[in-house]
């Protein structure tokens, strides 16, 4: 079966594709908004207190770098096109504007007067250059694939050439977008708000300052702290200030550091088999989404580190306007809804891969909503990841329960659309769902009747969207604010307490 594989379920998958989207020096906002009495002038300069984690042995470069650590620094040193708010709505950052020439032609037109740290101009040059990087990356080029190439129009214009109609293309162009002249001091150079920059044999950042960005944190320490765990560690007993974490497993480790949630785009679902057994049915597909308690999902195994799946598209998102799964459990309707289907008591295989702690106690209590709804549910945890998606690619499941992030223009092909990433077990010789999500995508039809096609059907069932969290050292002020494409989204106005 040539299909991809379902690695991108993880969250190591970081996907996304979406992270490296941050303020540039032209852009940035001035205001300050301190939550304490202290005058803005009276906040030094400070080059020694705010620490972040690095990985040493790992490239700096955006499109080279393999760890999560090393990501999140980009977020500082380069720019994208666009940038995504906490509603994954899009707007112009290197960019000056965009429009779609045709279906499949999105023209951009950069901002004049956008430098590079060195000082030299931001052109046509470094974005074609930059996006031919990142959609060879692998952190990247997931969330790249509905782009087929991007060319030069002149100096401050560039045209993606997309593979299919998609009228929020734009919001896939938030890749870094880095000097096509390379290294700079052994360094790659950005137009953000830092630059990295040689301190005594230690990398630091350097602030960048100008258009309005004047931060309190002038130079920002790099620390050596490989591992998940002791990052965590790292945050809560002071050795670093600041990090961002995933939660994608263990997520209800506690904290003694502050901390707010950011919305992500990692949907947790169940896949289904709609080509054999008892949950080739519509009814029965149905009927499971109806049993689940979405809910009780987002608060027991999540810790309230997640929201719930009420739409097709993430609710977060302006598209997700209609509510088409509940967000708690209707027994009733679950059950006269099997009525209709020709199974009295229906057994269910539910997989999950064992390595994933939060996963597989989701998985638990979504066999304990089904056999309430009068299903038999066997739960089989298997033993690791690779085994776990050699059933899922061979569709020997009736449900798994998977992980996969959307790509930031809220595309739904790895799902609907035959060889997609997340497409094993729908029977697209049947499926009206995938029929209409193409003629919606094209503007042949409108939403509605995707809609109404995919709650008729249920390909697959949404469950909840993950969120991540952005800590803290409780000594920093300044209302720290953070949304997962650009977790420094306010840098400019934190500051340690005297």
């Amino acid at each position: 079966m040539k299909k991809k594989t379902v690695a991108f379920f993880l969250c190591a998958a970081m996907a996304f594709a979406s992270l490296s989207a941050c303020s540039s020096p032209a852009s940035s906002q001035s205001g300050v908004g301190f939550d304490s009495l202290q005058n803005e002038n009276d906040i030094p300069e400070d080059d020694t207190s705010f620490k972040l984690s690095y990985t040493l042995t790992d490239s700096l470069d955006p499109f080279e770098a393999q760890t999560l650590n090393n990501q999140i620094l980009a977020q500082l040193v380069f720019d994208g096109l666009f940038e995504l708010d906490g509603s994954f709505k899009a707007s112009a950052k290197t960019a000056e504007s965009y429009r779609y020439s045709d279906k499949t032609e999105l023209e951009v037109t950069l901002k004049k007067g956008i430098f590079f740290s060195n000082g030299k101009p931001l052109t046509a040059d470094d974005v074609v250059y930059s996006f031919k990087k990142a959609a060879d990356s692998a952190y990247w080029g997931n969330s790249l694939i509905g782009i087929a190439s991007c060319s030069k129009e002149d100096e401050n214009t560039v045209v993606f050439h997309l593979r299919y109609h998609n009228s929020y293309a734009h919001n896939l162009l938030i890749f870094p977008i880095v000097s096509s002249e390379g290294y700079e001091n052994g360094y790659p150079v950005g137009s953000g708000r830092y630059r990295f920059d040689d301190d005594n044999g230690s990398t630091v950042l350097r602030v960048v300052k100008g258009n309005g960005f004047y931060p309190h944190l002038t130079t920002i320490r790099l620390e050596n702290v490989i591992s998940y765990e002791s990052i965590d560690n790292a945050v809560n007993i002071g050795n670093i200030s600041f990090a961002f974490r995933d939660l994608g497993s263990g997520s209800s480790m506690k904290l003694n550091c502050e901390s707010k949630l950011v919305n992500m785009n990692n949907l947790v679902y169940l896949g289904v088999n709609g080509k054999e057994g008892v949950t080739a049915n519509a009814d029965i597909r149905k009927a499971i989404s109806l049993a689940i308690d979405r809910e009780e999902l987002v608060k027991g195994p999540y810790n309230e580190y997640a929201y719930v799946a009420e739409s097709v598209f993430n609710p977060k998102f302006e598209l997700a306007t209609a509510k088409i799964f509940s967000a708690n459990a209707d027994l009733i309707a679950a059950q006269q809804t099997v009525a209709k289907s020709p199974f009295s008591s229906p057994s269910l295989s539910l997989i999950v891969n064992a390595e994933n702690t939060d996963r597989v106690n989701c998985a638990k209590m979504i066999k304990s909503q089904l056999e309430e709804a009068g299903f038999k549910v066997k739960l089989t945890e298997v033993s690791s990841y690779e085994k776990y998606t050699e059933r899922i690619e061979n569709e020997n499941f009736d449900l798994y329960l998977g992980e996969t992030r959307i790509s930031p223009d809220m595309s739904l092909r790895s799902f609907l659309s035959s060889g997609g990433s997340t497409s094993y077990g729908i029977d697209f010789k049947s499926c009206e769902a995938a029929k209409q999500y193409k003629n919606y995508s094209d503007g042949q039809t409108d939403l509605g009747e995707f809609l109404l096609a995919f709650s008729e059907e249920m390909p697959y069932i949404p469950l909840l969207y993950r969120n991540g969290m952005i800590c803290y050292s409780s000594d920093m002020k300044g209302d720290m604010q953070g949304t997962f494409t650009d977790c420094f989204a306010n840098i400019e106005d934190w500051y340690f307490a005297s």
